[in-house]
């Protein structure tokens, strides 16, 4: 489910369900709110095993069809965030699609190394939901309010090249996990201190909480209306 490697410098976090596409689900989540806060080096990287997708997104089998308070208390963003906020440096290693909420993942490390199969994209209004994980607050932020609509709006599937482009992946390698290993090794090596000011200075400047708020109470009214349809 998850997969945990520890070495003096790097934690190491492998979304582990291949069989679901590394989709999570609310145990997987746990696993790595879990994970997170035991976390005691400098940095973490997270991936997924084998060759395919990085993730794809919430497992559709735990949709909460219906249920307003599941979303007004939604995990995804809970663990997202706790990462987003995490005092240490974290890096996506993206080798493949992140979709919806895989994608939401990856937005919530403080950065990202995409291989040339990654595919970002979030596909959630086209099946009546929206990005509630931290995709409406954390895409405009990072591409600018036009680029987050062109994906959030009108579909558009982000290749690897494009997310170099505009900055949403720092690095592209053909072996992501390796390059983002040896970031977070030469990344390590810098003041922890410094860097974890550095880091908490940097999110002030950008506040998230009243956005998460209405991303959550936007998601728990089309849960409604789902539910409603059925």
């Amino acid at each position: 489910m998850l997969r945990c490697e520890v070495n003096p410098h790097t934690t190491v976090l492998l979304l582990d369900r291949p069989e679901r596409a590394n989709a999570y689900d609310q145990a997987l989540l746990r696993a790595l709110e879990a994970a997170l806060d035991a976390v005691t080096t400098p940095t973490v990287v997270i991936g997924s095993t084998g060759d395919g997708a990085f993730c794809a997104g919430a497992d559709l089998k735990e949709l909460p069809q219906g249920d307003p308070l599941r979303a007004l208390d939604l995990l995804s963003q809970r663990v997202f965030e706790r990462l987003a906020r995490a005092p240490f440096i974290t890096l996506a290693a993206i080798q493949g699609p992140a979709v919806g909420g895989g994608f939401e993942l990856a937005l919530a490390c403080d950065l990202r190394v995409v291989g040339p199969r990654a595919r970002l994209w979030l596909p959630e209004t086209g099946i009546g939901l929206v990005p509630a994980a931290g995709g409406c607050t954390r895409l405009p932020r990072l591409v600018g309010l036009s680029r987050a609509k062109e994906v959030i709006l009108g579909g558009r599937v982000v290749d690897a090249n494009t997310a170099l482009a505009w900055g949403l992946a720092a690095r592209q390698h053909e072996s992501p996990l390796t390059e983002a290993l040896a970031w977070a090794q030469e990344l390590s090596r810098r003041d922890p201190v410094a860097q974890r000011l550095a880091k908490s200075l940097l999110d002030e400047a950008w506040p998230t909480g009243p956005s998460l708020a209405m991303e959550r109470v936007t998601e728990a009214l089309l849960y409604t209306r789902r539910g409603d349809d059925r």
